[in-house]
């Protein structure tokens, strides 16, 4: 039995409903159209009928699936990716130099110094680079997207396992097959679409 002589339930009827009222406040359908259009969508039986009333729409991208990146925050996360470890050294050295200059029981020379002072001039050359070629929400931008691709993978793979145990996909799928079970699914809005690098 193929796809579009399976039985459509509830929920695939709603979601339909739900891109037919997006494209009306669109401006891609008008009232009347809409209206008959709902109207076979909640009379559908299989997800045949449901389809045939989305096939002259454009898939909806919802603008949620990257939220831009806040600069400020964007900045102090990579900010502390860059002098973190900075910090942790000078404060693990200065921590042996106390340690040294109590147990000889006089001040000694400040050897921290010799540590720190060529490896922070390096990271603030670094760091003024970074800032002004905007590295900060470049990091921030692909970190996000990394996000994003994760997320959309598990959920088609999600829909994946969904689709064999209903039928709807073999077990033993070639590639291109489930690349097309994919694209249909962005299409019927099963599955957001996938992510893209800003």
């Amino acid at each position: 039995m193929s796809r579009s002589e399976m039985r459509a339930g509830d929920a695939d009827r709603q979601r339909v409903a739900e891109r037919l009222r997006a494209a009306l406040e669109e401006g891609r359908l008008d009232l009347q159209e809409y209206d008959e259009r709902v109207q076979r969508a909640y009379a559908a039986k299989t997800y045949g009928d449901l389809d045939g009333l989305l096939t002259d729409l454009p898939v909806v991208v919802s603008q949620a699936v990257q939220p831009p990146v806040a600069s400020g925050t964007a900045t102090r996360e990579w900010l502390g990716q860059i002098w973190g470890s900075w910090f942790a050294v000078l404060a693990v050295t200065t921590a042996v130099w106390v340690i040294t200059c109590i147990a000889s029981g006089a001040p000694q020379y400040y050897w921290p110094v010799w540590v720190a002072g060529p490896w922070g001039f390096f990271l603030v050359i670094t760091t003024l680079g970074g800032l002004a070629t905007g590295t900060p929400q470049k990091a921030a931008a692909e970190k996000q997207f990394r996000v994003l691709a994760r997320e959309h993978q598990q959920k088609r793979r999600a829909l994946q396992r969904e689709a064999i145990a209903r039928g709807e996909l073999a077990m033993d799928a070639t590639k291109e097959q489930r690349r097309q079970f994919i694209d249909d699914a962005i299409a019927r809005g099963d599955l957001p679409p996938r992510p893209e690098k800003a």
